[in-house]
């Protein structure tokens, strides 16, 4: 019985293509205005768009950082306090640095603020840093 039904929803899609398809024939000037606007992007949809690629690259470097700060740490023999204030130079100051000097965006004044650098990534710094440094060290102490 279900194979029967799941042929029906693709038969019913068929239909709904091939019907799209003669309309297009039909009036194809009415589907290359609805083409041009979906291809016209707003200056807000820009704008987000990039900010999201902006927040996406720092989100995966905050994530690398975070594993190497973590296994350079332990290597250099951190442990406690040090190793605390190591993870949050690295956690609160290393994004600056990465957004300003390495990739050099351009931030709006109107629109800047400190927690659109700090924000990104902050969890997963975080994790994969506390991950390392805790495999890493049992591993030295054992």
């Amino acid at each position: 019985m279900p194979k029967k039904r799941s042929l029906k929803k693709r038969d019913v899609r068929k239909k709904r293509l091939k019907l799209l398809k003669k309309k297009q024939k039909e009036h194809p000037e009415v589907f290359e205005e609805l083409a041009e606007k979906k291809k016209v992007k707003s200056e807000k949809e820009q704008k987000l768009e990039t900010r999201l690629k902006k927040e996406t690259r720092l989100y995966w470097i905050r994530a690398v950082t975070g594993a190497l700060t973590g296994l350079l740490g332990i290597f250099l023999g951190l442990t406690s306090w040090w190793l605390f204030i190591w993870m949050l130079a690295f956690w609160l100051g290393f994004p600056f640095f990465v957004s300003f000097v390495i990739f050099r965006y351009n931030y709006d004044k109107e629109d800047w603020n400190w927690k659109n650098i700090l924000m990104p990534g902050i969890g997963i710094f975080f994790f994969l840093f506390m991950i390392i440094v805790i495999f890493f060290h049992t591993i030295f102490i054992l």
